[in-house]
């Protein structure tokens, strides 16, 4: 078992915003899963929690660009969103 002697709250921190070119590289993947008939909010998220490229289409090369986002980053942007509206 760790314990954590002081107490103290670590933070976490993520590199540069990449907002903008993250959104773009999402909007193909979740254009192209919905080209296939899938529900993109659905293979988005499956994919986000397990990190299984197998949930993201290779149509129009989506899985690939989908590996190019951190999720930390993406984890990060949904939060700000999510919080700020």
């Amino acid at each position: 078992m760790i314990t954590d002697m002081n107490n103290d709250t670590m933070t976490f921190t993520i590199g540069d915003d990449n907002a903008e070119q993250m959104k773009a590289l999402l909007l193909a993947v979740y254009g192209a899963l919905k080209e296939k008939g899938y529900n993109p909010i659905n293979q988005i998220v499956g994919y986000i929690l397990s990190e299984d490229p197998t949930y993201i289409t290779t149509h129009n090369n989506a899985r690939n660009i989908m590996r190019k986002i951190d999720r930390d980053e993406l984890l990060r942007e949904l939060l700000l969103s999510y919080l700020e509206d």
